[in-house]
């Protein structure tokens, strides 16, 4: 009897020995999948700052961040910086403008007034379009958006070039509407029925349910899309590199060509630039930039999710 006892206390031991090494073993690949995206990020901060910071060596930063003149690979050069940052401005907000009134208006639906059957067929269609690869909607931009604007709508006529702005925010504000749909649909639909059924208990209609209620609820998920869907648009390269040009071109008028700082970045890195030189340093400036407005864009959204958030 005894020793019955022991052996199985030794065999609960063992058990109990193989439980803890499995779960150290899951605990080392989760630190290791933690520890690879730091170190990512990390790597990703030191090869766009290094050669940055070796320009502003021979380019004053004032004249980089002020600069009205973007033409670095010419004679004379000149470093300004802001024309590639309006048109990333203009050209982002433009999209926004297109993708948030939609987005939310087909999360709304999907979430609120669809049927589940409806919701099943409709959202997975909506998310093909955030599979369809960038240069495709930059084709469509150039090849199918861009003639209507010319030949069709009243102020064709006023496009000085067959690159311009606008062809390229319309179809990116197209490609941003499943990212901002599903994203929102999402938080929408995470708010407990019990919140739904007391309005309308109240005498609340759909419409005054969705607004008043179900809206205000889901705001930090709907900002988080937004957010996201932001950061898309200002980091889009092959739309606006095929359909809005390569000009760099300070001005707030959509129907001209113009060049965003990813559209610099994909034609200087796809040139014949030499390594190590002022103009091959500039591209990873034009990144660091990027990177910066971007992390702060990342920022603000982090504490306005966290001030709107509702815990249920």
């Amino acid at each position: 009897m005894t020793q019955t006892l022991t052996e199985a206390a030794a065999g609960e031991s063992l058990r109990r020995s193989r439980v803890r090494w499995g779960e150290r073993t899951i605990e080392g690949g989760l630190l290791l999948a933690a520890l690879v995206s730091v170190a990512t990020t990390v790597g990703i901060v030191i090869a766009l700052f290094v050669p940055a910071i070796a320009l502003f060596e021979f380019v004053p930063f004032t004249d980089f961040i002020t600069g009205t003149e973007w033409a670095p690979l010419f004679e004379p050069p000149s470093y300004g910086v802001v024309p590639l940052v309006t048109a990333t401005l203009l050209i982002s907000l433009m999209a926004m403008l297109i993708a948030t009134p939609i987005g939310l208006a087909s999360a709304m639906y999907l979430s609120e007034y669809a049927r589940p059957r409806a919701r099943k067929t409709l959202k997975p269609i909506l998310e093909v379009l955030a599979g369809i690869p960038t240069v495709v909607f930059g084709f469509f931009a150039l090849e199918f958006v861009t003639p209507i604007l010319r030949n069709v709508l009243p102020f064709g006529g006023d496009l000085p070039e067959i690159f311009n702005a606008l062809s390229a925010a319309l179809v990116m504000g197209i490609m941003i509407v499943p990212t901002v749909a599903s994203l929102a649909e999402d938080a929408m639909s995470a708010v407990p029925n019990a919140l739904r059924q007391g309005a309308h208990a109240l005498g609340a209609t759909k419409r005054q349910v969705t607004i008043n209620v179900v809206f205000p609820a889901a705001l930090s998920g709907i900002v988080a899309a937004l957010v996201l869907g932001i950061s898309r648009a200002v980091g889009e390269t092959m739309i606006v590199a095929i359909a809005a040009g390569n000009r760099p071109n300070l001005s707030w008028n959509p129907l001209e060509g113009m060049q965003t700082m990813t559209g610099y970045i994909a034609q200087a890195g796809s040139g014949d630039v030499p390594v190590g030189t002022v103009d091959y340093d500039t591209i990873f400036a034009v990144g660091a930039l990027l990177f910066l407005a971007t992390l702060v864009m990342n920022l603000v959204s982090i504490r306005l999710v966290r001030r709107y958030r509702q815990v249920y």
